[in-house]
């Protein structure tokens, strides 16, 4: 996430840092994982198929927009090394707003924990068998119901470790705003945050987006058919 000053000195200008697919993506995967686990607990298993293909698209379109999309959207200007993220993370502790625009070093790798996470979470629920064999993922019928039932084990386990991340975001967040003075969350909403310089990043248009997020819609609703014309 971008940070922005919660009170900007004139010294500032209104940059803009996130295009508005990056932005969209983001809170509807916070949704959809909120209505997949409401979904599940409540044993509305239909609805569940239909959101966890949700997040399966969410996820594809945004590791292909970390590839083709916008510069601020990319994950490889701004990975860093163990010695640039370590160099950071000494850092933190200093009780000033954070001036990175875009992905800090350990923001970046954050999201892609996260993203990495949400696609193992997706992948086995897709295989996942029941115990009854019964209420099973749209792709179950490619495994044995042994295979299956271990899948569908490790989804629920990997849902516990997906709770984890979550709420070490968050914390994060709130650390970023309360001890660091640094909103992460206006920029996420508004796509503009307040630096001491413009970055210029250049971003990608609405036809490139619209090509993305076809693949990642076919991707989803195949998964959801189980790949059957």
């Amino acid at each position: 996430m971008a940070s922005s000053k919660t009170e900007p000195s004139q010294t500032l200008v209104h940059a803009r840092v996130w295009d508005g697919v990056t932005r969209f993506v983001h809170w509807a995967l916070v949704a959809l994982l909120g209505f997949s686990w409401w979904s599940a607990t409540t044993s509305h298993m239909n609805w569940h198929q239909w959101s966890g293909c949700g997040v399966l698209g969410l996820i594809a379109f945004r590791l292909m927009w970390g590839v083709v999309g916008s510069q601020s959207a990319q994950f490889r200007r701004f990975i860093r090394g163990p010695r640039a993220t370590l160099a950071y993370l000494r850092a933190l502790p200093q009780r000033s707003d954070s001036s990175v625009a875009g992905h800090n070093p350990l923001g970046i790798w954050s999201a892609l924990t996260i993203l990495a996470a949400l696609l193992f979470q997706v992948s086995t629920g897709l295989y996942a068998v029941d115990i009854d064999g019964i209420e099973s993922g749209p792709l179950a019928n490619l495994v044995d119901f042994e295979t299956g039932r271990l899948l569908a084990q490790a989804h629920a386990l990997s849902f516990k470790t997906l709770q984890i991340l979550v709420a070490v975001h968050v914390t994060a967040v709130l650390f970023y705003l309360i001890y660091k003075r640094t909103n992460l969350i206006t920029p996420m909403l508004t796509g503009k945050r307040w630096l001491s310089q413009d970055p210029q990043f250049a971003f990608a248009s609405g036809r490139r987006a619209a090509a993305v997020a076809l693949i990642a819609f076919a991707l989803a609703w195949g998964a959801l058919k189980g790949f059957q014309l």
